[in-house]
């Protein structure tokens, strides 16, 4: 029986067209869970939906459903729902017979105000959980991938953003970078950072931030990285201020730093601006470890380092004049560089041995520096005057878990005795 203008036949239909159009829904799936939606109400009305023939056509908007009876003699029926009286069938055909069976058309309609809602709230149930596994398996396989979308809307935590099927894609104020100003309308890029799936809710989680962001820019940007010509071998960033990254060529033709870099900076140009302007060292990777700290630490030139495999970390001598272009500006270089090579790295300047025969032990200001604060710096390796100075303040800072003013009245103490 084809569906006429009843409540919900047309309805349903059209609900499921609509559904398919959008989400791609593929026809026999669709034929699958207009069938599901329509059995499970009718299960709970006859307690068993096994004698029922459901024929569901999407295409042309309508849906017939058969019942199924074996014909028995008057006054056998047992089951209503799979049985048939002779009289009764006899009154649809006269020439059925006991044993036959008998398929009588079903008026959806006819069922109630209770099992149209019923249908209604099955099919919602379905179409979103077809919603969501369509979602999760589209992009469960695109993390790392960069996608664009459109800003949707602003929030102080994340900002949404709608893709070309209108899904939903979220971007948390921690994946963003800080000079990132988005308008409503706006395409952006970003790279697919996870897909949550928590109660089968897929949430996709993009990311402007991650190192992978910058990596999948340079391979879209370089040929020779897409083709696997160079490696990328490390990206550590600052995101919005400044990267590095280590590149490696398998073959000795090729440049890597250059084939990055391009003529004048062309081919990092766009990324840099779709980054905001983030400054992007590029580096030669090399296995041997000390020298690539030493690429890492670039512009500074380095007079010497010591290396501790075993505990990833590294104490690179300087000149004086080479050690704040190791920390850079807000120590930001050292803090790139060990990100890049995995390894802590302390800087020390290096001092000429007359300097170091005057040099002082720190327990000799204990009159004017609290024992506590002599220990926290001799904990972590200074036990001279001369070996505190020629440390960086930030490296101070961070490893003697001191405060800036505790740290600058140190400084000033011991410059005060070597100025005597």
């Amino acid at each position: 029986m084809a569906a006429r203008k009843e409540e919900t036949g047309p309805s349903m239909i059209e609900t499921f067209q609509e559904f398919k159009e959008t989400k791609n829904i593929d026809r026999t799936t669709l034929v699958s869970v207009l069938e599901e939606s329509f059995r499970n109400v009718i299960a709970k009305i006859y307690g068993s939906d096994a004698n029922f023939d459901v024929i569901v056509n999407p295409d042309k908007g309508d849906f017939e459903i058969h019942r199924n009876r074996i014909v028995v003699a008057d006054g056998d029926v047992k089951d209503e729902n799979k049985e048939i009286s002779l009289a009764d069938a006899q009154k649809i055909e006269p020439d059925y017979e006991i044993g036959e069976e008998v398929s009588e058309e079903v008026n959806f309609s006819k069922f109630g105000r209770r099992a149209i809602l019923n249908l209604r709230q099955t099919l919602a149930s379905k179409i979103l959980e077809l919603e969501h596994d369509s979602l999760y398996n589209k992009y469960k396989d695109k993390v790392g991938q960069v996608v664009s979308a459109e800003v949707y809307q602003m929030w102080k935590r994340e900002v949404l953003l709608i893709d070309d099927e209108g899904n939903e894609l979220h971007l948390p104020k921690s994946e963003q970078i800080g000079r990132d100003n988005y308008h409503k309308g706006e395409t952006i890029k970003a790279v697919v950072l996870r897909v949550d799936n928590e109660n089968n809710n897929p949430r996709i989680i993009l990311s402007r931030t991650s190192p992978m962001f910058l990596e999948r820019l340079l391979e879209a940007e370089v040929p020779e990285v897409n083709d696997g010509l160079i490696s990328i071998r490390g990206v550590a960033r600052m995101p919005g201020d400044r990267a590095k990254v280590a590149v490696e060529s398998y073959d000795d033709r090729i440049d890597p730093v250059g084939a990055c870099v391009g003529v004048k900076g062309s081919r990092v140009a766009g990324i840099v601006r779709e980054l905001c302007n983030e400054n992007i060292d590029v580096i030669n990777y090399s296995s041997n470890i000390q020298l690539y700290i030493q690429r890492a630490l670039a512009p500074a030139t380095i007079t010497n380092i010591k290396v501790d495999q075993e505990n990833r970390k590294a104490e690179v001598y300087l000149q004086p004049d080479q050690v704040s272009l190791a920390i850079g500006r807000s120590g930001m270089n050292i803090k790139l560089a060990s990100m890049l090579t995995e390894y802590t790295i302390d800087v020390f300047r290096v001092v000429n041995e007359d300097e170091a025969d005057e040099d002082i032990y720190l327990d000799e200001f204990s009159d004017e520096i609290d024992q506590w604060v002599i220990d926290a710096i001799k904990g972590i390796g200074l036990d001279t005057a001369k070996a505190v100075l020629n440390a960086p303040r930030d490296m101070l800072i961070e490893k003697a878990d001191l405060e800036e003013e505790t740290v600058d009245q140190v400084l000033h103490v011991l410059k005060a005795e070597f100025e005597q």
